[in-house]
């Protein structure tokens, strides 16, 4: 097996739409097509193609892509199906791979190809960012594409008209109408437009460690260790449906689109539309299950402490979705690898192994922000759940006190593990 060498291009419009990763080109020999995070492509001509295992495959894209061996770590090949169609190959993120470890990684080729993942997750709104999040990125981004700042040229032109390089696209969007149409080259800037200039003008031109000319992989460290304040950072993703809250007694309240985000930290449900996330949980808070009916939807199962009115229930979240045993699968899988790994520190919440004396010590993060409102932060009120209580004939709804655990499958570490509250003699039943 041979990796082809050559410039990877751009597929078009009709490319994207229809992509297949392999095409046979003769009775021994493959095109195999294996896309990178940002739509670039690395082809390759495979031998055997059938009995090709997945090491292999991937071992030729780091030959191409002339990556480390931390490589074989840090990323993965991913089977990729946006609308159940065929199939295709992308080069990603490994999301096993812990961020403490990511932080120690001083390849520039390995740190961009992290990079332009991070931003196109952050511009498609993958990863929800409030405003100020979204155009210190976004800065960072006009660093590698345009340069340091340079005082008295027209930045702001070229922000604006690059702005959906730079900024989700809900962060975008302009006026409409004769006003919007007269805007010159010469009107002020924006809101966004505004704040992400400002922040451009404050990136950094010099190495934090020795003061020197930071170099683009330093302009992509940054991006990374910003993006990882973002608790979701590094999840594999998976589409689902939640039940919206009945906005009253006679009225049913329908399903909203949900991102279920699993990571080696824990779970997070996040709001397709609204950009925000619904609810946070680390692995600790949780027990979960997955069902699968006969002639019903498969459903992944969240229980999770939560109250009402001031007092303790148990809240039980259904997503619907038909990768919900898949879901499952990797909860209990991450759960079993951070169980195997280490203890980390106190202010590490990542798993990994131990760090090598001999190695630089990895750069202190920055605690993850908490702005009130902050799009990070759970908005459980959103959320239809389920408060319910087991009375030793069957499961009943409750309110609002809650009992025991539905589900047997949890994370359990001693202190700080989900835990039941018992309910009291005067439960109201419903």
């Amino acid at each position: 097996m041979d990796g082809t060498e050559g410039s990877a291009g751009q597929p078009g419009p009709a490319e994207r739409s229809h992509r297949s990763s392999v095409s046979s080109v003769g009775a021994r020999v493959a095109d195999v097509l294996v896309y990178l995070a940002d739509d670039t492509v690395v082809p390759l001509a495979v031998e055997n193609l059938p009995s090709l295992s997945a090491h292999e495959l991937h071992r030729a894209v780091r030959e191409v892509l002339q990556l480390p061996d931390i490589g074989l770590d840090v990323f993965a090949l991913w089977l990729v199906s946006p609308l159940l169609d065929e199939p295709f190959l992308q080069f990603r993120r490994n999301v096993f791979f812990p961020k403490r470890r990511e932080l120690q990684i001083h390849d520039e080729e390995v740190l961009r190809l992290l990079y332009e993942e991070a931003k196109g997750n952050v511009l498609a709104a993958r990863y929800p960012c409030d405003v100020e999040d979204c155009e210190a990125l976004g800065a960072l981004v006009c660093r590698v594409q345009l340069g340091p700042y340079q005082p008295g040229q027209p930045a702001a032109c070229v922000l604006r008209e690059k702005l959906d390089s730079f900024l989700p696209a809900h962060l975008c969007k302009r006026g409409q109408g004769l006003f919007a149409a007269l805007r010159g080259r010469g009107a002020r800037a924006g809101p966004g437009e505004q704040g992400l200039l400002n922040a451009y003008r404050q990136v950094q031109e010099t190495s934090s460690d020795n003061g020197c000319e930071a170099t683009l992989g330093t302009h992509y460290r940054a991006y990374l260790l910003k993006c990882h304040e973002l608790p979701f950072y590094g999840c594999a993703f998976f589409h689902g449906e939640v039940d919206k809250p009945a906005p009253g007694f006679l009225h049913r309240g329908g399903r909203k689109p949900v991102s279920v985000a699993i990571s080696l930290e824990g779970v997070h449900v996040i709001d397709s539309r609204e950009k925000h996330v619904l609810l946070g949980l680390r692995f600790q808070e949780l027990s979960w299950d997955h069902t699968s009916p006969e002639e019903e939807e498969p459903i992944l199962w969240l229980e999770f402490d939560g109250e009402s009115e001031g007092t303790p229930v148990n809240k039980l979240l259904k997503i619907y979705s038909k990768q919900a045993e898949l879901m499952s699968s990797l909860i209990e899988y991450c759960i079993e690898l951070s169980q195997a790994a280490e203890p980390a520190g106190p202010q590490d919440s990542a798993t990994g192994p131990p760090l090598d004396p001999s190695s630089s010590p990895a750069p202190v993060q920055r605690p993850r922000l908490r702005r009130q409102g902050s799009v990070v932060c759970s908005r459980i009120q959103h959320l239809s759940t389920i408060d319910y209580v087991e009375d030793g004939k069957g499961i009943r709804r409750v309110k609002p006190k809650r009992t025991t655990s539905f589900f047997s499958r949890q994370l359990s570490l001693g202190q700080g593990s989900y835990t039941v509250v018992q309910t009291g003699d005067n439960l109201e039943q419903g």
